[in-house]
């Protein structure tokens, strides 16, 4: 069996693995007070062009997401997300779980509009029985999004515009970030994404790691006791170096990127190779998540040698399914594929 499931489904790129064994015996301080979170948090900031940031380290995005969402909002404040977002249809109620609400408005292309944002803000502020409702606290995007898609310099901007316009933050999910950054077509850079949110994270986990996020705080507005937050949560590494090697070695000569860009070049291999087959996508994806509808007999039939993601139901008839490249794609594996289709 070949696996199109995920873009975590293996261990860590080798150059993170050899690091990791080269300084096994080194002592350090613990929970990210060490030389390679140090070090790691510098070439970020740097990357980023933020000098004044703060750079925490955490182990997976769900994990990311609810402790980072949780020391922004007050109690009786929810937050808002497109209704495909991830931390509404796919982290099993973990923002709930924290006691706040996840708003959703009406996504295109797994994407927010600003517009959209826009009128729901306005309404709910003009809205008489306002008091009696969960108040949007923050805004909550991915990049790339649930689908794959990407948001272009101009779509982000005019979102973080309507976020300062009504004086909320804008928290980015950058779980798969590096594919993001690296898509043909995309115009966000890093720097450009740090100066148009309030915190994002950068994922580690779907790109190189063993395990890891880095959480990105733009502008030294961290809430002054995250330790503590983060420490309630149960998400406090004790041993804070194994992220930190982690994330110092993908930050050093531009490996991150180097792996991020691979696994899209493998995915638009793999969607020449369906549309060569005569199939058709759920939506145009320019990054390492790629959505085919098949019908029900042919899923039935290529799940037999490839494992893959049935994403939902299409029609009676069709089905959709995700097939999902990662750093660690080869070239071998996508020749089974092929084999696969071809049988």
């Amino acid at each position: 069996m070949v696996s199109f499931e995920c873009d975590y489904n293996n261990g860590a790129h080798p150059k993170v693995m050899a690091r990791l064994m080269a300084t096994n015996e080194e002592r350090t301080l613990c929970y990210g007070d060490d030389k390679f979170c140090d070090s790691a948090k510098e070439k970020i900031k740097a990357l980023c062009g933020t000098p004044e940031g703060q750079v925490w380290f955490l182990t997976g995005g769900t994990q990311t997401n609810a402790v980072v969402i949780d020391s922004i909002l007050h109690t009786y404040e929810g937050v808002v997300s497109v209704d495909c977002g991830h931390i509404n249809v796919h982290e099993a109620g973990a923002i709930e779980f924290t006691e706040h609400k996840v708003i959703t408005i009406p996504h295109k292309n797994g994407k927010m509009e600003s517009a959209a944002l826009d009128k729901y803000l306005d309404d709910f502020m003009h809205d008489g029985n306002a008091s009696h409702s969960v108040y949007p606290g923050m805004v909550y995007i991915t990049f790339p999004t649930e689908y794959g898609t990407i948001y272009s310099a101009k779509e982000l901007d005019n979102i973080y515009k309507v976020c300062r316009k009504y004086d909320i933050p804008l928290f980015v999910d950058g779980a798969r970030l590096g594919y993001g950054i690296m898509a043909d077509g995309n115009d966000i850079t890093l720097p450009y994404l740090a100066h148009h949110c309030d915190v994002f994270y950068i994922g580690g986990t779907k790109i190189g790691a063993l395990c890891g996020e880095a959480v990105v705080f733009t502008h030294n507005n961290a809430h002054k006791h995250f330790f503590n937050i983060v420490k309630q949560h149960g998400a406090l590494v004790a041993k804070g170096r194994l992220l930190g090697v982690q994330f110092d070695t993908l930050f050093t000569e531009n490996l991150y990127f180097e792996i991020s860009r691979h696994a899209n070049v493998m995915a638009m291999r793999l969607r020449d190779m369906f549309r060569n087959h005569g199939y058709e996508f759920y939506i145009d994806s320019p990054t390492n998540q790629q959505f085919i509808i098949m019908r029900n007999e042919e899923v039935a039939r290529l799940s037999k040698d490839v494992i893959f993601t049935h994403w939902g139901k299409y029609d009676n008839e069709r089905q959709i399914c995700r097939f999902v490249t990662s750093w660690s794609t080869t070239e071998e594996e996508l020749k089974e594929l092929e084999k696969a289709l071809k049988k």
